[in-house]
């Protein structure tokens, strides 16, 4: 990259005006874009999509439960401990080559899925779609900070958000679509077959407008570290997707306690090759600055709000109210929404906006889910809460995002995207762990459905508050940082 003059308190701004592929110049940045944040949408449609094809992959492959819990966490897992290595394998070896063979694997391995004779192999093609997601989507953010700048970048990022939000309802309506239309009598098959023709046109346009970068870093790829976060991101995540509907046995506690001396000898290790000269997997200095910390911090918590809300409502709606599959599925849809219309539209305001969206957005978020646990639960008051809700998870998320790429060095792009992604995957996970539980509980112990759900969302208005009053401080932590220079 071209030298570069980075302030804390703003974006990065370019010493000369080298003609960049983001700046806006002819169509190639539009396809370029579209490219990368076709591979987010596929990778994060999957997440989702495979819950309302769980039925009919039972009944056909007659599969345990057991096997379709792997089925659905089996992704999950190996999307979340793998975004960090690969966001430094595209540094290693460039963006462009690790995208499209991530978007080349999860092509594949969609097409194993839909054919998978036996649950067992549908599993194990799931862990490697959530590989081959992890190696495409943690190029995704580091392409957008390194060949987009100004306006283009603020426009990019809002477009990043919006996919984003458009994913998470795409994933359960196409489900729903296509396993009810049984295509020639498939059933599921065509929740993971229809991956296929998309990823071959995405592998083309990828070829034809991604740029060809060379790898930003020598030497090769940090394994011990590979080997230490992989483990403590194992430890974290298993017994958080597994551990509530086990019933929180003795070895998710375990696994947890274990994770933290893991995470720590991580980070020692991780000091010690910066010591050495080395390159790292993780510039985990980057982590002692007081506002990335705060920040990651405040996403994971409105992150895990936003999970926990669409779980607990889902079982409030059907179980609680006696409402439809369909009513319940369409009902956050509001949320959504409104999520997707936020990205964009901050993108293009001002500095000053940018900066307070994400602890305005906090205390929408808080507002949202205090009513509604007040009892504005009625269908009309609920779809417009919801609305409200997601225009403050949208500002929320892309004020945060906006303030973490605006506020570190260019070099440190893998490892922003590396952690704030990670930092989704494990917020949404805990979020549906801890709240999924608190509600289950609250229900399980002669409890009404309608009080565990107001106690529910009442303590995630809580956290929302939480969130807000972090960002905010991890906003006056970077306008009183130092200013940095990058050579």
């Amino acid at each position: 990259m071209d030298s570069l003059k980075i302030s804390a308190a703003t974006e990065a701004v370019p010493v000369e005006a080298p003609q960049t592929p983001g700046d806006g110049r002819g169509g190639r940045p539009f396809w370029m874009l579209a490219s990368l944040l076709g591979g987010m949408f596929l990778g994060n449609v999957d997440i989702a999509v495979v819950n309302v094809a769980i039925p009919s992959i039972r009944d056909r492959l007659h599969a345990s439960s057991g096997a379709l819990e792997l089925i659905v966490s089996g992704y999950t897992l190996a999307f979340a401990m793998l975004l960090i290595t690969g966001a430094r394998l595209g540094e290693i070896h460039g963006r462009r080559r690790v995208y499209l063979a991530g978007l080349t694997v999860f092509t594949l391995s969609s097409l194993g899925c839909g054919l998978a004779p036996d649950a067992v192999v549908l599993v194990c093609a799931r862990v490697v779609q959530g590989l081959g997601a992890a190696l495409m989507i943690s190029q995704v953010l580091t392409t957008i900070q390194v060949e987009f700048e100004g306006r283009a970048r603020r426009r990019a990022l809002g477009a990043y958000t919006g996919i984003l939000g458009v994913s998470s309802v795409v994933g359960q309506a196409l489900g729903g679509i296509l396993v009810s239309a049984d295509i020639l009598g498939t059933g599921w098959r065509p929740v993971f077959l229809i991956n296929v023709p998309i990823g071959v046109i995405l592998l083309f346009t990828s070829l034809a407008f991604l740029p060809d970068d060379r790898p930003s870093q020598q030497g090769a790829l940090d394994l011990p570290g590979v080997a230490l976060l992989s483990l403590g991101l194992f430890l974290l995540v298993t017994p958080l997707v597994l551990g509530r509907d086990a019933g929180w046995p003795l070895w998710t506690w375990l696994c947890l306690g274990s994770s933290l001396p893991v995470f720590a000898l991580f980070g020692w290790t991780e000091r010690r090759v910066v010591r050495r000269a080395g390159a790292p997997l993780m510039n985990v200095e980057l982590l002692t600055r007081r506002h990335v910390a705060l920040a990651l911090a405040s996403q994971a918590a409105t992150r895990a709000g936003y999970f926990a809300l669409l779980f607990v409502l889902a079982l409030y709606l059907q179980q609680g109210l006696g409402k439809s599959a369909v009513y319940s599925g369409l009902v956050p849809v509001a949320w959504v929404a409104t999520f997707a219309l936020i990205g964009p539209i901050l993108g293009r305001l001002g500095t000053r906006a940018r900066r307070l969206a994400a602890p305005v957005g906090g205390v929408l978020m808080a507002v949202s889910f205090a009513l509604i646990a007040l009892g504005a639960q009625g269908t009309a008051a609920l779809v417009v809460l919801l609305g409200i809700g997601g225009v403050g998870y949208g500002a929320a998320f892309s004020g945060t995002l906006a303030h973490m790429t605006e506020t570190v060095e260019a070099r440190y792009a893998p490892d922003v995207s590396g952690l704030f992604n990670t930092t989704l995957q494990v917020g949404g996970t805990l979020g549906v762990a801890v709240f999924g539980t608190l509600y289950l509980d609250l229900v399980g112990g002669s409890g009404t459905p309608q009080h565990a759900f107001a106690t529910t969302t009442a303590v995630l208005a809580v956290m929302s508050l939480a969130a807000s009053a972090l960002i905010l401080l991890a906003g006056r932590s970077s306008s009183t940082a130092p200013v940095l220079n990058e050579q």
